[in-house]
């Protein structure tokens, strides 16, 4: 019985140690299989097409034609027929598509140039001046008129003017015969102080600064002017003011009664030239805008050259409202004199709107 016990004792224990081994041993992890790449499904991305460039018309196309001002010298209608013609002609030599705009004043015609909205322009000195001094505008061709390139101005009225008693209000110191004045400035203007001028605008050198300037040298003071925005206006409005209803006399180019001779063909009786200065003014001029190419502009050029040069050429440039017998190439030097003579008047460009 002893022995039984003795060997169930001894089976206990071994049972007891074989548990005790197997709960302590740390058993082996799995090893790791591992997963198939997989790629993922390819998805070829959106086309994405590109931004259209935007159209660009070349300057002088029909798309983008080059413009050209016309100053106010001349009636508007005047200045758009005839602008027509001379712009047909220029596209006819050039290639170029050009199209005519007349601006409002001189002023305008300034900005146009420095805005993009004109490339050539026809302007009087003093535009040009402002023009050039605010870097839009460079001088191509000056305008010839009877052979000289510089010109003087006329002060004129209405031959019918009377004073309170019946009088003639003025007196002519103009001989149209010789082309010469009879007496001298002080003589012939002391007969406007105290009266109403109707000038052009305050851009203009010839019927507006260098008339004023004049009368002031002589000792004459006028009333504020009256402003038409051209010189034909001027004409007009003193064949219309028999009594004075605008103004008393006025300051135009020589001479500016011929350019609305067509509506009043009595205007030389009823509108008299009382003084003409000496031609100390550079004609008006051909300018092109900075923007330019060098080669637009000498084709340009050259094409307003061609169309001076023949009788029927000058007879069309005439047709747009100038007086113009030719144009002869220039560059800015040609204005040093007078502008010399500005500067020691005191006379800034930039100063006038």
């Amino acid at each position: 019985m002893k022995k039984v016990f003795v060997f169930v004792s001894l089976m206990v224990a071994a049972v007891m140690l074989l548990t005790a081994c197997g709960t302590a041993a740390t058993p082996e992890p799995p090893t790791a299989v591992p997963a198939t790449a997989v790629p993922p499904t390819a998805v070829p991305p959106t086309a994405v097409p590109p931004t259209a460039e935007p159209t660009v018309n070349p300057l002088g196309t029909a798309a983008d034609p080059i413009i050209m001002a016309l100053a106010p010298s001349a009636t508007s209608q005047e200045l758009q027929a005839g602008g027509n013609a001379i712009a047909a002609k220029l596209t006819e030599l050039t290639g170029y598509s050009i199209t005519v705009v007349v601006p409002a004043s001189y002023a305008a015609t300034v900005e146009a140039l420095g805005s993009g909205q004109a490339q050539v322009a026809f302007l009087p000195i003093l535009a040009y001046m402002k023009a050039k001094t605010q870097g839009y505008a460079d001088v191509g061709l000056v305008v010839l008129r009877n052979g000289s390139d510089h010109y003087g101005f006329q002060i004129v009225a209405n031959a019918k003017r009377k004073n309170a008693d019946g009088t003639p209000m003025f007196t002519s110191y103009y001989d149209a015969t010789t082309k010469t004045n009879t007496a001298d400035a002080a003589t012939a203007l002391a007969q406007f102080n105290g009266k109403r001028p109707c000038l052009v605008e305050p851009l203009s050198a010839s019927g507006y600064v260098i008339p004023l300037g004049v009368l002031a040298k002589a000792g004459v003071t006028v009333k504020t002017p009256v402003l038409t925005q051209g010189h034909p206006q001027v004409i007009n409005a003193l064949y219309l003011s028999p009594k004075g209803e605008l103004c008393d006399f006025g300051a135009t180019y020589i001479d500016a009664r011929t350019a609305v001779a067509k509506a009043f063909p009595d205007v030389n009786d009823q509108v008299q030239v009382l003084y003409v200065s000496d031609p100390i003014l550079p004609n008006d001029n051909v300018s092109f805008a900075t923007s330019l190419t060098a080669d637009m502009r000498q084709k340009l050029t050259d094409a307003f050259v061609q169309l001076s040069s023949t009788d029927d050429g000058r007879a069309l440039l005439k047709s747009g409202g100038y007086d113009i017998g030719g144009l002869k190439i220039v560059d800015d030097t040609f204005y040093d004199d007078f502008r010399a003579y500005l500067e020691a008047a005191g006379y800034d460009p930039l100063t006038y709107k």
